[in-house]
């Protein structure tokens, strides 16, 4: 019978003799792999074990620090009737001298339902009428807004450009209703940021726990 140990080590111990296994998934020989196939083996396992340790270390932090958040909200609702942020959560906490403050952010994603293309019939309406008086820079934002990406998706941001445009047609303020009732909010996420400063009148520092952005 064969018998296979598996050590984190990833080199496998099959019936007294030493093999690693490759990307094809077959096993070769510890002593046919080159020793620089050897140490960067070792050093990506090394440096994995890390990253998943510190992994689980961030996923507890979080998870205790939403704990202890929604604790005092409970305990302020309980005891003074009040409750902390607005009605979406978004909330802010600060130290009694100023100088550390956490911002809870709750972010919505948004999708479109079908009066999209209710506007974007409407607005094609009114750029055909307009056309040499319309503003070129409009009508670029309208083609990006409704040019669908890779994944077929609308581009969002664009969208939300369209509604920030101060334009009296009645026909452009339908469809820019029409984008409003064809908002659907399918999700959420929540964010914590932790910010800190030297003093009051000192300038907000946030506390990195992103990696790409550890300096």
């Amino acid at each position: 019978m064969t018998e296979i140990t598996a050590p984190e080590d990833g080199v496998l111990d099959v019936n007294g003799k030493r093999y690693m296994t490759d990307t094809k998934g077959s096993l070769v020989p510890l002593d046919l792999v080159k020793p620089t196939d050897k140490l960067q083996d070792e050093l990506v396992r090394k440096v994995m074990g890390y990253a998943r340790d510190l992994s689980a270390q961030i996923s507890r932090f979080r998870g205790h620090t939403f704990e202890d958040i929604g604790s005092l909200d409970a305990l302020l609702a309980q005891e003074y009737g009040a409750t902390l942020g607005g009605r979406k959560g978004n909330k802010t906490l600060l130290s009694f001298d100023g100088t550390m403050k956490i911002e809870v952010k709750v972010a919505d994603f948004i999708d479109f339902g079908p009066e999209l293309q209710i506007a974007k019939a409407l607005i094609d309406e009114c750029l055909n009428e307009w056309s040499a008086e319309s503003r070129p820079e409009i009508r670029a934002i309208v083609t990006r807004a409704f040019n669908t990406d890779k994944a077929g998706c609308i581009n969002k941001t664009e969208i939300f450009m369209l509604l920030r445009l101060d334009i009296a047609d009645e026909r452009w303020r339908r469809a820019m209703d029409a984008i409003r009732e064809a908002m659907r909010v399918i999700g959420s996420k929540t964010y914590l940021r932790f910010y800190e400063r030297a003093s009051v009148d000192a300038p907000w520092q946030p506390v990195t726990i992103d990696l790409a952005r550890a300096s």
